[in-house]
């Protein structure tokens, strides 16, 4: 059947969707997505389902993986439909706690919300990225069915993905190990559908920092992701960074990324 997945990172959900007459809750009022992946909700289950009170009250359904630091990480998925089963984290046991990855089924497609790792280059925080990716790549290459895994990746792939590659190559989010996991998760048979429908321009970006005129002169990273697998990843019919008018109209950091698939 087909689907509209939106993937954001909220960059808290209670100030997301506090911003009233612009935020996520009049977003959610008017997308047209039947799924929509989030990550950073940085707050308890209880606080986010206060956060989303008013589209749950509509009819969502939310799956959450509550923080287990406070104010760090958490991921959600948000649906139109009761999801048949949910999953918090892929069985390891350093990072199933620690609200970074979700996983739910619809029939015949299972959908995952993932945060991955901000990093810092040659530090134990690169490290403990680099051991987050090496897992989730065992996990998403161990996949069968139909799968979309979506979210804030912290790694711009290419140098079409980041404005200024050239004065971030010795950054995380960037870095030649990096952007490798993502050719290898590649290999393996996933899609990176935003790129399959937007072969060879630079960006669509989908994170500008708040600082300067980034925004304003679309200065950003592409680091939120669709990665399809299965026959899903050949149904994907459109893309787009569901990108504010204004600076002043944003309610993240980051934009929504929607992908149709037939």
């Amino acid at each position: 059947m087909p689907y509209i997945i939106s993937t954001v990172n909220v960059n808290g959900i209670r100030a997301a969707t506090g911003k009233t007459g612009k935020g996520m809750l009049e977003w959610l009022a008017t997308t047209e997505a039947d799924i929509v992946c989030v990550q950073e909700t940085r707050a308890t289950d209880a606080q986010t389902r206060a956060a989303l009170a008013s589209v749950l009250d509509a009819g969502w359904y939310l799956a959450h993986a509550e923080p287990g630091l406070k104010g760090r990480a958490g991921v959600g998925i948000l649906s139109r439909r009761e999801p048949s089963a949910v999953r918090i984290g892929f069985g390891r046991p350093e990072f199933d706690s620690a609200a970074r990855y979700i996983e739910a089924d619809f029939d015949e497609l299972t959908v995952a919300s993932v945060y991955v790792h901000t990093g810092e280059a040659d530090t134990p925080m690169q490290d403990e990225k680099y051991r987050f990716l090496g897992q989730l790549g065992e996990h998403l290459t161990s996949r069968a069915q139909d799968f979309v895994i979506c979210g804030d990746w912290n790694v711009a792939h290419t140098e079409l993905d980041i404005k200024n590659w050239k004065g971030n190559v010795k950054n995380s989010g960037f870095l030649p190990g990096e952007r490798a996991w993502i050719d290898g998760i590649l290999a393996a048979g996933y899609v990176d559908t935003v790129r399959a429908l937007h072969p060879g321009v630079p960006g669509p970006y989908s994170w500008w920092t708040y600082r300067g005129r980034a925004y304003d002169n679309d200065v950003g990273w592409r680091i939120d992701y669709h990665l399809a697998r299965g026959e899903v990843a050949a149904r994907a019919k459109q893309a787009i960074v569901e990108r504010a008018p204004t600076y002043a109209l944003r309610w993240s950091d980051h934009a929504p990324v929607t992908v149709q698939y037939r």
